[in-house]
């Protein structure tokens, strides 16, 4: 019996050990399974479960002039969020965040009472704000830096920049074209809470950004003389009483444009505050009649085509031509006898250039036309350019052949209208226009560049030569309709216009509203400049000679004294030295700058007290400050003095005297 009872026992202790070998054996593959195999998926779980992460804008890339000068950036600013979830009393989070916020206690109530576990309560608010809402240490409410766009200069070329949305996502101009390369990869937030649902970090993080991050661009644009003509531009529409007003400066060797700009002003930075619309650029978007801005292109092709020479004569008809049953008129009731084909252009003959087109004829007058790329897109890298309006000449009535000759049933754009005149000034060769000089990368290196492209030759060389001859008579003869737009010591070359607006509810051409115009470009004999200037529908002085010429001549003779202080030397050296792409690499890198050395503080007045004009113009050009000049001598005063803030416009008016100052 008590051998039975013995081996019963050991037979229980045996099963027993293996009953527990077993298990030992089940746990520790459970364990095993369950950090080696579900590890990794155990510990996503995890961090999915304490952890929230969210998508953010991405810092945009920077714009830049043509000379390194910063255009557009981007700064970090404060957003305030909640975890609606994590807020135990929201009355009293609605109550204190409204009052710091100055948003409605309704609207804050209704996001916090969604249910969801993120809500986004003001975006981009004054540091001072953020503190506030920090210091109330609230749990489920966050403060975090999210990036927003900024120009420094204000209105500025906000007509080409355009302007970015709440999500940093383009949305006009330059920054909608390009967004996909500005916008770069999106950025996360991530914040955590333990198992408790407190949070372990007092504040976000930001993870690490990866993929390729935003590229930078260099405009063409140089933002001196951008500088120079919406001053002017927005002077002369206050004082002319204008609608508006545009103006673009284009360098009609290469097609590089120089200056673009709009009146009224559009500063991107409130783009929410007012009309979105003002901010479109109506140089590449609105399209309008020409006037007899048009008249030079006729010309030229009569020229070209050998259907008219500079010594014909025409008679004029004393001022009333009848075509088919209407009769044609001189601007301003002229009566003219006989004109030769110079003067023709020169005393703006609506009746002389009808005769002049009418050798041409319909088909070849039409083939020109459409050569110096009207109704057509200038293809520029400008978002919503429009080809303007030009009907086959298979369309046309035999008024519509004569009204189109003084630029009247015809609608061109004003990006157009100055690269048509270019291209005379480039020895007939049409170029395309461009204001996107190099896209780079975060490196410096450059991964797209604008380069001068030819589109055609339009007229040969010596009848633009002939055609720049006549176009020099329009502003030098004192008999000239645009002679005010003279500048000292150069030859200007231009044409005056004045276009009757539509009256779409008449249904004809209005005599009250006006577009006045001038073109041209300098110097006359080696072109550099090409420059268009329109004012819309001015109440004082309605003719382009009296109102767009002056304008012209005033931002010439300021592009002369900022670029050369010696005509001459202008006369027969380049206007600017084109800035190597190596250095504006070194800019976008994030490199130093500055004409001063490297310790100059830019954003303060330089001392410009006791200096020459010349050496002060230096000085400005080298600190980008956009200097106005009074009088004449040596520097005596500024303002602002020395030392102090410069505004948006980084503006100093400099007034010089006989005496030099201390």
């Amino acid at each position: 019996m008590k051998r039975e009872a013995t081996r019963y026992r050991r037979l229980r202790l045996a099963s027993l050990l293996g009953l527990f070998l077993v298990l030992y054996i089940i746990l520790i593959t459970r364990a095993l399974h369950l950090q080696v195999v579900s590890g990794q998926a155990l510990k996503s779980l995890a961090v999915r479960q304490h952890t929230k992460i969210m998508e953010m804008p991405p810092e945009r890339g920077l714009i830049f002039d043509r000379n390194g000068r910063k255009l557009a950036a981007s700064v970090m600013a404060d957003s305030v969020f909640a975890d609606p979830s994590k807020i135990k009393n929201v009355q009293r989070a609605a109550d204190e965040l409204s009052r710091i916020l100055g948003t409605d206690r309704d609207t804050i109530l209704r996001k916090l009472g969604r249910g969801k576990n993120f809500c986004w309560l003001a975006r981009l608010v004054p540091p001072e704000q953020a503190a506030q809402v920090e210091a109330l240490k609230m749990d489920g409410v966050f403060v975090v830096k999210e990036p927003k766009r900024h120009y420094p200069n204000g209105e500025l070329a906000g007509h080409i920049l355009g302007f970015v949305g709440m999500d940093a996502v383009g949305l006009e101009g330059l920054e909608r074209k390009y967004d996909q390369y500005l916008r770069g990869t999106p950025q996360r937030l991530v914040w955590a809470r333990d198992a408790k649902g407190k949070r372990i970090y007092p504040r976000l993080e930001k993870a690490v950004v990866q993929g390729q991050g935003s590229y930078h661009i260099i405009l063409t644009i140089d933002s001196r003389i951008q500088h120079l003509v919406e001053t002017h531009l927005k002077e002369a529409v206050l004082d002319k009483g204008a609608k508006g007003g545009f103006a673009v400066v284009m360098d009609p060797r290469t097609g590089e444009i120089l200056a673009l700009a709009n009146q009224p002003g559009f500063d991107p930075n409130r783009f929410a505050e007012g009309n979105p619309m003002k901010g479109k650029n109506r140089v590449v978007t609105d399209c309008y009649d020409p006037g007899s801005t048009f008249k030079p292109f006729v010309a030229a092709a009569a020229l070209d085509a050998r259907v008219a020479k500079e010594t014909d004569r025409f008679y004029c008809e004393n001022g009333h031509y009848a075509v088919g049953d209407r009769v044609i008129h001189e601007a301003q009731r002229k009566r003219h006898g006989t004109l030769t084909f110079k003067e023709i252009i020169k005393y703006s003959s609506n009746i002389g250039t009808v005769k002049i087109a009418e050798r041409l004829g319909r088909e070849r007058l039409y083939e020109y036309i459409t050569k110096f790329g009207f109704g057509a897109r200038t293809g520029i890298d400008l978002p919503g350019e429009i080809p303007g309006l030009l009907r086959h000449y298979r369309d046309w009535t035999r008024i519509d052949a004569a009204t189109i000759a003084f630029g009247q049933g015809v609608s061109v754009t004003a990006i157009q209208l100055v690269t048509a005149l270019s291209a005379i000034a480039n020895n007939g060769i049409l170029m395309k226009p461009f204001i996107i000089r190099a896209i780079v990368d975060g490196k410096g290196d450059i991964v797209r560049e604008g380069r001068p492209t030819v589109v055609r030759r339009v007229i040969s060389e010596q009848t633009a030569r002939r055609m720049a001859s006549i176009l020099t008579a329009v502003v030098s003869d004192e008999d000239g309709t645009g002679k005010k737009a003279r500048i000292e010591n150069v030859n200007v070359a231009g044409k005056t216009g004045t276009s009757q607006k539509f009256d779409f509810a008449r249904r004809a051409y209005s005599s009250e509203k006006v577009r006045t115009s001038f073109m041209g470009f300098f110097p006359a004999e080696a072109p550099q400049l090409a420059m268009l200037v329109v004012l819309d529908e001015p109440q004082r002085d309605r003719w382009g000679g009296v109102a767009s010429a002056p304008v012209f001549k005033k931002i010439g003779e300021e592009i002369l004294n900022c670029y050369r202080t010696d005509i001459r030397e202008y006369q027969t050296a380049p206007l600017r030295e084109t800035p190597n792409l190596g250095t504006l690499r070194f800019v976008a890198a994030g490199g130093p700058r500055g004409g001063d050395g490297d310790e100059a503080d830019l954003s303060v007045a330089p001392d410009f007290r006791g200096l020459t004009i010349r050496e002060a113009l230096v000085k400005a050009r080298d600190r980008d400050v956009n200097l106005k000049i009074v009088g004449h001598g040596w520097a005596i005063s500024q303002d602002p003095p020395p030392g102090a803030a410069l505004g948006i416009g980084r503006s100093c008016t400099v007034t010089f005297g006989t005496e030099a100052g201390s």
